[in-house]
C-alpha cells in the first residue's frame, strides 16, 4: 500500500483528502506544518509527499527544495489554492502542480501517475 505523507495546515483539507485517499488504498499521514518535515520523511518513509505552498510559518517551496537537497526521487506534488506559483521557478522542482479542489479527480490522477513512474 503505497504511503502518502500530506502537508497542509488547514485542517478541513487534511480530513477531506485524507478519507479520499484512504478510500482509494493508500496509507495517509498527516502534517500540519513543515515543522521538523525532513525528519518525517527519514522516519515515515513515505512514496510522495503533498506540499501546500502557503504554510502557517513555513514556505512550501523552501521546504520543496529542503526535500530535493536530500530525498531527490521523492515525488512531491505541490497542492495550492492559487495557481500563480505555477509559474514560480521554484515550483519547477515539483512532479506535479494542482489546484486545491473539493473534487480530488486531478490530484488522485498525479498521485497515481507519480507512484507509476517512481515506483517499481
Amino acid at each position: 500500500m503505497p504511503r502518502i505523507l500530506l502537508v497542509d495546515d488547514e485542517e478541513n483539507i487534511r480530513l477531506l483528502y485524507a478519507e479520499e485517499l484512504r478510500d482509494e488504498g493508500y496509507e495517509v499521514t498527516l502534517a500540519s506544518d513543515g515543522y521538523k518535515l525532513l525528519e518525517r520523511i527519514e522516519t515515515e518513509s513515505p512514496d510522495i509527499i503533498i506540499l501546500d505552498i502557503k504554510l502557517f510559518a513555513y514556505n512550501g517551496l523552501d521546504l520543496l527544495q529542503e526535500i530535493r537537497r536530500k530525498y531527490y526521487n521523492l515525488p512531491v506534488i505541490l497542492c495550492s489554492a492559487f495557481d500563480s506559483y505555477k509559474g514560480d521557478i521554484k515550483s519547477m522542482a515539483a512532479d506535479n502542480y494542482v489546484v486545491k479542489s473539493s473534487n480530488l479527480a486531478e490530484l488522485k490522477e498525479k498521485i497515481k501517475l507519480a507512484l507509476d513512474t517512481f515506483i517499481p
